[in-house]
């Protein structure tokens, strides 16, 4: 099992937005100093109550610079804006700065505000992704390539630099609706799952991936991350209670967006939405606590999670330490040593 720790950057009320980047950074280093594995980047637009994350190739390299031995990388980066040979040098560039430590994370993100802003529509992600992925790797495994797509041509383009890892830095990618499980797995990258809307449905979503992966024909195993919010405590009741108004403010802050309604997705896609809203609006912490996140002491975090590795068949697993953005930074530094010190060597 990998373990790994995600980072959304928050900045917390009554704090600055430079403070917010100090406070981030210097967990960077606390997770490669107490053993982390890796360390994964938000991409957040346009929400200043939530992240100053903008730009998460910037910020790999500056970690990458920071560190020796923890891996960095973007979970995710939001394809569909932005330029994908500019992805491609740019990921190759903190390939090697990092020695080869860096893994490519991608996704189309849920929510539409970063499409809003920047003027691309939200009905166009999907094809977007999926030909910048394409672009992507043509521009890593060879030298001089053409392109015709729906949204990019290019003719005898030769992309520098390679990336320092061969072929080329791992690809992991975000998957939420039940068509996409399938389709990567034919594709046959690893992928991240998560439990913001409960762990019951994933469980035959991830099986579906997995069986699509084999009949691909792929020689090396699939790789299954679960992003999972984890807070580690020295008792039941400060693991309870210490994370609680953070969490909700996440659900208070999700529900909204959600709900609005957009006029470049389909009905049934609005309606989709409008119930993930309103499950979300009236959830009470209880709930959340018992099924979307994994709080407690190092036994019952240990034991939680072991249960999610049998049940997903999991290979790794992303603590997301700060889920909504308001617990203090030496309670999350302190979590995260719980975590490595006590809850990571069990799985070793």
């Amino acid at each position: 099992m990998e373990f790994g720790l995600f980072m959304e950057f928050y900045q917390r009320p009554g704090y600055s937005q430079a403070h917010a980047f100090r406070e981030s950074l210097a967990r960077a280093q606390v997770a490669e100093e107490v053993g982390l594995d890796s360390v994964w980047l938000s991409e957040v637009h346009f929400t200043p109550d939530r992240s100053v994350l903008a730009s998460p190739l910037t910020v790999a390299s500056a970690i990458a610079a920071q560190t020796k031995n923890i891996h960095i990388g973007t979970a995710v980066a939001i394809l569909p804006l932005d330029h994908p040979i500019r992805i491609a040098e740019e990921a190759a560039t903190i390939d090697h700065i990092s020695n080869g430590r860096f893994e490519l994370g991608v996704g189309r993100s849920g929510l539409p505000r970063g499409y809003i802003g920047y003027n691309i529509p939200y009905s166009e992600s999907r094809d977007r992704f999926f030909e910048s992925l394409e672009v992507i790797q043509k521009a890593w495994t060879t030298d001089h390539f053409s392109h015709n797509g729906q949204f990019y041509t290019y003719t005898d383009v030769c992309v520098v630099p390679k990336p320092y890892q061969k072929p080329h830095p791992p690809i992991r990618v975000a998957v939420n609706s039940p068509d996409t499980f399938s389709r990567i797995g034919e594709l046959g990258f690893s992928i991240f799952i998560g439990v913001r809307g409960g762990t019951e449905s994933l469980r035959e979503l991830v099986l579906r991936y997995r069986l699509a992966y084999k009949k691909a024909g792929y020689k090396i195993g699939s790789n299954v991350s679960l992003r999972v919010p984890v807070y580690v405590a020295d008792t039941e009741e400060k693991a309870f209670s210490e994370p609680q108004d953070s969490t909700m403010n996440f659900y208070r802050g999700l529900s909204p967006q959600l709900a609005e309604t957009r006029p470049d997705l389909s009905l049934e896609a609005n309606r989709e939405r409008a119930e993930r809203s309103s499950r979300m609006k009236n959830m009470n912490y209880r709930d959340v606590f018992q099924e979307n996140v994994v709080y407690g002491t190092p036994d019952s975090v240990a034991d939680r999670l072991y249960q999610l590795k049998e049940k997903f068949d999991l290979d790794g697993i992303v603590a997301e330490m700060n889920q909504g953005g308001l617990i203090p930074h030496d309670r999350i530094v302190h979590s995260i040593r719980l975590f490595a010190d006590d809850v990571m060597p069990r799985f070793k």
